[in-house]
């Protein structure tokens, strides 16, 4: 059976939905394809959920302008998913840190973000930090985020939502693309053609940049983890310590819960191959992840062995003594990112078109408010 549709977009994460959604709402017939049985399971999920207000770079001033750029708009279309009413603190440890606290106020003032210098505090450690100043920055909720946008999908007539499908050879005749999917729920396999596809995978991007026959990215992969806790005097506190081998405690969206990050701890395995390969991937026993096809990591019995109970001490020098966190739970995913983001801790959104006819555009972000970038492309 051959399908034909306008667009087909390949990944059903924030970006693949928003994109499918933008799309549909102009009219085009759009066909979804997720490799996994719902939306949202891997690095939409999977992260410290901050909304970025540009603070978190002060070594990429082009990465600190596009996170603040569409903060805004994405708070106002998603204010119900939220959590504004927390205070957050960013600060430079006293030790090894790439960005000193001048070089910090003076990135915040270019960037014309709210940066107070704060000289006492309860709840931290000032004898361990160089400098504390309170910020303003929010933290989205990963998992009702989610929620809304599954209904919003599966509500959208112009979508055209296929779980447990992945793209296995794809054929470029005249306009269009002839792209064969093999799906979990159905016997054998059909076909989809389209003028226009868009892979917005994120850790599978040159998986499927491959099978399209289009150049791949220079990337880097990294099993990571997220840490959750809970912290009474922290329940509506954020700290940051940057810049550098640091780490930073958020609240989880609007869930009570704390995430947990680090510089040193929160990757376990990094490959710099171009498709993301580990050791803990055994194809010969277990085909269900591959470099071509990463599964989700957290329901994984071969994931790595936590590192929560060293975030969470790592993050207790910065925090008085009165203060207790109480470690909970981890999630796993494989993290993605430019090779070129290791000289400035950039995160660039990437939004190419590889090819021009038939259409493949590759959409490579990171940061949850970028996915507007996409309407300036299409």
């Amino acid at each position: 059976m051959t399908v034909h549709c306008d667009v087909i977009v390949i990944g059903g994460g924030i970006f693949g939905c928003y994109a499918a959604l933008y799309l549909a709402g102009k009219g085009a017939q759009v066909v979804l394809l997720e490799k996994e049985a719902r939306l949202f399971q891997k690095a939409s999920l999977v992260n410290q959920a901050r909304l970025h207000g540009g603070y978190h770079y002060p070594r990429s001033v082009a990465t600190a302008l596009m996170s603040d750029a569409h903060k805004e708009r994405f708070t106002e279309e998603h204010r119900r998913f939220i959590h504004t009413s927390f205070e957050k603190y960013y600060a430079i440890d006293r030790y090894g840190s790439f960005t000193d606290a001048d070089q910090f106020e003076r990135f915040c003032r270019y960037l014309r973000i709210p940066c107070e210098r704060v000289v006492e505090h309860p709840l931290f450690n000032l004898q361990r930090l160089e400098a504390l100043f309170r910020t303003v920055e929010h933290s989205f909720d990963p998992v009702l985020l989610a929620a809304w946008y599954r209904q919003r999908v599966e509500a959208e007539r112009n979508i055209a939502l296929r779980l447990q499908t992945q793209a296995k050879t794809a054929i470029a005749e005249g306009s269009e693309w002839l792209v064969e999917v093999a799906s979990a729920d159905r016997n054998g396999t059909d076909y989809l053609r389209a003028p226009i596809v868009i892979n917005a995978t994120y850790a599978a991007t040159n998986a499927v940049n491959r099978c399209f026959g289009v150049p791949t990215l220079a990337l880097t992969h990294e099993i990571s983890e997220i840490a959750f806790a809970a912290s009474p005097p922290l329940r509506n506190i954020g700290l940051t310590v940057m810049d550098g081998p640091f780490g930073s405690i958020m609240p989880y969206g609007l869930s009570g819960l704390l995430s947990i990050s680090s510089v040193a701890y929160t990757h376990h395995s990094i490959s710099y191959d171009d498709l993301p390969t580990f050791d803990c991937q055994q194809p010969h026993t277990d085909p269900s992840c591959r470099p071509d096809a990463p599964a989700i990591c957290t329901n994984c019995p071969r994931r790595p062995p936590t590192h929560a109970y060293k975030m969470i001490a790592q993050m207790r020098q910065y925090l008085s003594d009165s203060v207790q966190m109480q470690y909970l739970f981890s999630y796993f995913t494989i993290k993605t990112k430019l090779k070129a983001s290791y000289i400035d801790d950039g995160r660039p959104t990437e939004i190419a078109l590889l090819r021009e006819r038939p259409r493949f555009y590759c959409l490579f972000a990171g940061k949850v408010n970028s996915i507007y970038e996409i309407e300036k492309m299409l």
